[in-house]
């Protein structure tokens, strides 16, 4: 792969969930595989920026992840912009009166129905969830098997990997993702010298992610086996 050939401009862009992790039923119980994380560290140590950006805060990637010298950035890109944080009060007040499980997290909150035992009624309800979220000015988004509510600002993956790459004044880059917020830091890449795209597909994941990909691969495994040849 042509990004290999000068890592020290090259930055490694990665999704977590679905990406490094395999999806799990409670994303409490997700890990990164050591094996995984050894080849993270390998990369971090040769190339000019790693990064992991998640809907995790990013403290939690930090342990979930444990590679020092990765730049963690949590919640969608929401923690590198300073407006979201205005809204954490709009954002509990907002989980607190739903009647649902919330992953609440400072700057949105998340919704998950991977494990309810009727999917279609769960998503209908949720349904409902979203409507009340934007009539409170906030902004519903789904993902694989979640709902994610968040403040009404311009900031996603795609802002915070544009951010990170002029902070480092890279101009190469490779991004990897399984899901649809991930389809921003695709956007996000526009413009660079030399870019590669990775979808990790899955049949929960958005079909325009893999037609947006330069490179599809089926899991978190066979994005490991890819990764290595950037080694």
């Amino acid at each position: 792969m042509r990004l290999a050939e000068r890592p020290r401009e090259t930055a490694i862009m990665l999704d977590v969930d679905g990406t490094l992790a395999p999806i799990v039923a409670r994303p409490e119980d997700a890990v990164v595989p050591d094996a995984t994380r050894g080849l993270v560290e390998q990369l971090a140590a040769r190339y000019g920026l790693v990064a992991a950006i998640s809907g995790r805060p990013g403290e939690d990637l930090g342990e979930m992840v444990g590679v020092e010298g990765v730049a963690y950035v949590g919640e969608h890109g929401l923690e590198l912009d300073p407006r979201a944080a205005e809204w954490a009060p709009a954002i509990a007040e907002f989980a607190e009166s739903v009647d649902w499980p919330a992953e609440l997290k400072r700057l949105s909150v998340s919704f998950h129905f991977r494990t309810a035992e009727d999917e279609q009624a769960a998503v209908a309800e949720l349904r409902g969830v979203a409507d009340r979220a934007v009539a409170a000015g906030l902004r519903p988004r789904w993902g694989r098997k979640v709902l994610e509510v968040r403040p009404p600002v311009d900031a996603d993956k795609g802002t915070a990997v544009r951010a990170l790459l002029e902070e480092r004044h890279l101009r190469r880059a490779l991004y990897a993702g399984d899901d649809a917020t991930d389809l921003d830091a695709f956007r996000g890449l526009d413009g660079l010298d030399l870019v590669v795209r990775v979808a990790v597909v899955s049949d929960e994941g958005p079909t325009d992610l893999g037609e947006a990909a330069d490179i599809v691969v089926g899991d978190p495994h066979a994005l490991v086996e890819l990764l290595r040849t950037l080694v």
